[in-house]
């Protein structure tokens, strides 16, 4: 039996993005909590689920921690909502600093039952968090539910590429449209120049050889971090012109995966 047959959509969500990496500390979970916010202020209703089941940040980078998310009397999990997204992570349901000690069953029926056992209602998209690398939680999502496209964020030097090489394989090995790469950490502004913090490595030539679009250079801005910290999505309440690319890159996916 083909695994991939056992997709089944989950009623009431449109469109399903997975946002992953190869590595950690590239800045995946900012990168995905500030689509989620310019996909919502483009007018579409939007879930984000935090599928690093070991090390969940969405709850913090939200301002949710120890929100415990009801029941209602279907005996189905709502989801918490903050800056209107939708929000479900197993950091809702056990303390942030408790370990997570667990085999490939129990990720397995948690990933199941983020699908399953919440009532996400009516979206347009579900926004996933991946953990870092391409394990078992990539997997089995690829498995259990059709995911219309894949967003793989990676850091300009060539040691980050490495890792990021590994994630679009990973989504075309198991069949996930690989819709681009976010370049995050890109550049730094200064006096109106744009300063380097990294190498620049190899990766627009390797995206250029692969066909694989770039979506966005988002820049290292101390406020876009501050945001993360402080549990206020910078693309929420930022004026800053450093936004628009957080915007620009929601119409992009939007066009990529229409609703």
């Amino acid at each position: 039996m083909n695994p991939f047959d056992q997709q089944a959509p989950v009623p009431g969500i449109k469109k399903i993005i997975a946002v992953g990496s190869g590595k950690g500390g590239v800045g995946k979970s900012t990168i995905t909590t500030n689509l989620a916010i310019a996909l919502k202020n483009l007018g579409h209703k939007v879930g984000l689920l935090d599928a690093d089941i070991y090390g969940p940040s969405i709850p913090r980078m939200f301002g949710a921690i120890n929100q415990n998310p009801p029941v209602n009397d279907a005996g189905k999990i709502i989801p918490n909502e903050r800056q209107g997204i939708k929000l479900m992570s197993i950091g809702f349901l056990v303390e942030e600093d408790q370990p997570l000690v667990w085999r490939g069953p129990m990720l397995f029926k948690a990933v199941e039952q983020f699908f399953r056992d919440v009532d996400w209602g009516e979206l347009d998209y579900l926004v996933i968090d991946l953990p870092p690398g391409t394990g078992d939680v990539a997997l089995t999502i690829a498995q259990k539910v059709p995911v219309h496209g894949g967003i793989t964020v990676c850091t300009p030097q060539n040691i980050a590429l490495i890792d990021a090489k590994k994630s679009m394989g990973m989504f075309e090995q198991v069949n996930i449209p690989n819709l681009g790469v976010v370049e995050n950490m890109a550049y730094m502004k200064q006096n109106g120049d744009r300063i380097q913090l990294f190498p620049k490595g190899e990766l627009d030539s390797y995206l250029e050889k692969s066909g694989i679009k770039k979506l966005a250079e988002v820049p290292f801005h101390q406020p876009i971090a501050m945001g993360a910290e402080a549990g206020i999505p910078f693309t929420a309440s930022s004026k800053d012109e450093e936004v628009e690319v957080f915007n620009q890159l929601a119409k992009k996916v939007a066009e990529l995966v229409p609703v």
